[in-house]
Order: C-alpha cells, then structure tokens, then sequence
C-alpha cells in the first residue's frame, strides 16, 4: 500500500512539473498578418504598456525603463519581424536633445533594434537577404539616414562600424502626431510591397520594401 501511494505522489508530481514547463504562451504584438506560427515568446507584464500610453489611456507615463516590443507583418511569403525597446519622451526635448542630429543611432534603447526577413527583399532596388540585421539611422534637421547593419548584436550602437552596413537610405521625416513611446510598424500595402515605418515624439520615418518572389 505504501509503494502503491508514492507511485502514485511520484506520478502527479511529474504531470505537474509537464506542465509549468510547458506554459510559454504565444504573445506577439501588433502582428497585422495572422501568420506568427513560428515565433513563440513569453508573454511580458509590461505588454500593451507603451500602446496604452500613446492612444491616451494611461494619462501619465511614469514607466523609467524601455519596454520590449515587437513589430511584424506577412506580405506574400515574407515575413518581417521588428524586436526593439521603446523609450518614452517623457517631457524630454528628443530631436537635437536626447538624440543627436548627425550621428549614428540605435533608433530604440538598449540593444541593437534588430529586424528578421524569412525571403530576400529590396530597399531603394538593392537587394536584402534573407537573415537578421540592426536597424540604425543618422537624424538630422531636415534628412535622415536608415541603415541596415549585419551586427545586430551588440549594445546600444557600441561596436557599430560602416563596414557592416547593408543598405544605407536617406530619407526625408515627417510630422505626425504626438507619439510618447516610439514605435515600429511593418505595413502590408499589396502582395509585393510594405513599409517599415518609426514613430516617436512628433517624426514619422517611413521606407518602403518590395518582396522578391
């Protein structure tokens, strides 16, 4: 009887361990295209945290870190996924203040701001390959530099270095509306074509990317 109840202890115990070790869940923001099978990530407290902020629901951000957040879409057979920190302006002069004009930026916090593109794509008619790469620009006054770079591990923009750069593209920012968390999109426009847009504070970057089929 004794040896029929530790077996029995011994039993639970192993489906329970099954499963919490089996609990991740499935969290991916601001996916547009409903095809996000294989990317699998924990679920954050902070999740929702910066949207909340920029419609307006939470009044005040009082939050001092970065939150992680995601970007991603699917057009055609490609697949585009963003992974960044979003900063807040936090009543804080941003252009020419916290980020300088004319030099290299990680346009995020924390680590490289890194993109991950499943098929080859083209920006400005140079061809992208496949892989993972950080996202950098060069803000100025009046025209900005977006760069793709192959070191998209690193800190900040610490080991950056030109010789890495994949594309380098200016572009002109925009007005936009007040944005308190930056924040990254990645547009579906048709089955060839999307854009990879930045927001923050009140600038709107946006490149365009066509699919290569």
């Amino acid at each position: 009887m004794l040896i029929l109840k530790s077996f029995i202890r011994v039993t639970i115990a192993v489906i329970l361990f099954s499963a919490c070790d089996n609990s991740e869940q499935k969290a991916p923001e601001n996916d547009t295209s409903g095809k996000h099978s294989n990317h699998t990530i924990s679920a954050a407290p902070v999740s929702g945290y910066a949207d909340s902020v920029n419609s307006g629901l939470i009044p005040e951000d009082t939050m001092k870190s970065s939150p992680a957040r995601t970007a991603m879409a699917t057009i055609g057979e490609t697949h585009l996924h963003i992974s960044y920190h979003s900063p807040g302006v936090k009543g804080r002069i941003i252009w020419g203040g916290l980020v300088s004009f004319n030099a290299i930026w990680v346009t995020g916090a924390h680590t490289a701001t890194n993109i991950q593109i499943n098929k080859p794509i083209t920006i400005n008619n140079k061809q992208v390959d496949a892989g993972t790469y950080a996202i950098f620009t060069i803000p100025g006054a009046k025209e900005w530099i977006f760069i793709l770079n192959k070191n998209y591990q690193q800190h900040l923009a610490d080991n950056y270095s030109e010789k890495d750069d994949v594309i380098r593209l200016p572009i002109i920012p925009v007005e936009n509306r007040m944005t308190q968390r930056l924040t990254y999109t990645v547009k579906k426009i048709d089955e060839e074509n999307g854009n990879i847009s930045m927001e923050w504070e009140k600038l709107k970057i946006v490149v365009p990317f066509k699919t290569i089929k």
